[in-house]
């Protein structure tokens, strides 16, 4: 059986919208003819996975893992342009989004040059917004030497929120969507925090499906997301997507030039 999982944006409170989405595309796939589709999302899990399953009918991926990790075992559906802060267009047609380089609300730090030698909190050394995109933002003043004092490696974006609200560490990159979403959920987290600066933008995180899902039925996702019928549409919107956009492939080479860009520098680890 294949697998449907939404694992990018799974905050608790959204488990509804994602489940509205796929069931939607679900019986717009039905409806074409597709059988052997799952008949829910499968739990989002906490860390990257080693590989893209051969079974993975629909998901959504960084980028950065995906152009470095995972190139050759997935096929690109459609990249989504979310109606949040910080989104925008990469391209003329490739929808993209930033992160935002968050310190406490309480705190007086007014410039990024502030952040030399204190604790930065990352969710993971695979994630393009917590770690490439301020890698990048930061390795000009680095001038090649280490920056922060430390990085924390948290797991989640949520995770280094919360340690930036509770002093845990001083600052942290947070995908701007992501930061979006708790700022509708989880508004008492966002009112800790205070956006200090922006990374540089790349195309947003794109929804793809295994290399060996048939072509037949990607070419039916692809038409069900970017063409979407009523009921994909509504659910689309409930997730703040105003549109997702044909997939271009070569787009997501800017995250692998961000990082040829910080090596560039001198700076080739967020440190």
């Amino acid at each position: 059986m294949a697998a449907a999982i939404l694992p990018m944006y799974a905050l608790p409170e959204m488990a509804a919208a994602n489940a509205a989405l796929w069931a939607a595309l679900r019986q717009t796939l039905a409806d074409n003819g597709a059988n052997d589709l799952p008949e829910a999302l499968s739990p989002a899990p906490m860390a990257l996975p080693e590989a893209i399953a051969p079974d993975t009918l629909f998901s959504q991926m960084c980028g950065y893992p995906l152009r470095r990790i995972f190139d050759g075992q997935y096929s690109l559906l459609g990249t989504p342009l979310y109606d949040l802060p910080g989104c925008g267009w990469f391209a003329p047609s490739v929808p993209g989004h930033c992160s935002f380089v968050v310190v406490s609300a309480a705190s007086d730090l007014e410039g990024l040059e502030e952040l030399r030698g204190r604790r930065f909190a990352m969710n993971g050394p695979d994630s393009n917004s917590g770690m490439n995109l301020p890698r990048r933002l930061f390795a000009p003043l680095a001038g090649g030497c280490t920056f922060f004092s430390e990085v924390v490696v948290t797991g989640g974006h949520v995770r280094s929120m919360e340690a930036v609200v509770t002093g845990a560490a001083d600052a942290a990159a947070i995908d701007c969507v992501t930061f979006g979403f708790c700022r509708l959920y989880r508004p008492g987290l966002v009112g800790g925090l205070r956006i200090l600066a922006e990374t540089p933008a790349s195309p947003a995180i794109p929804f793809i499906t295994s290399a060996a899902t048939p072509p037949g039925t990607a070419a039916a996702l692809i038409r069900a997301l970017t063409v979407p019928p009523p009921s994909v549409a509504a659910a689309l919107a409930a997730l703040r997507i105003a549109a997702i956009m044909p997939p271009e492939p070569q787009s997501y080479d800017a995250v692998l030039t961000l990082e040829a860009e910080a090596s560039a520098l001198g700076y080739p680890a967020l440190t």
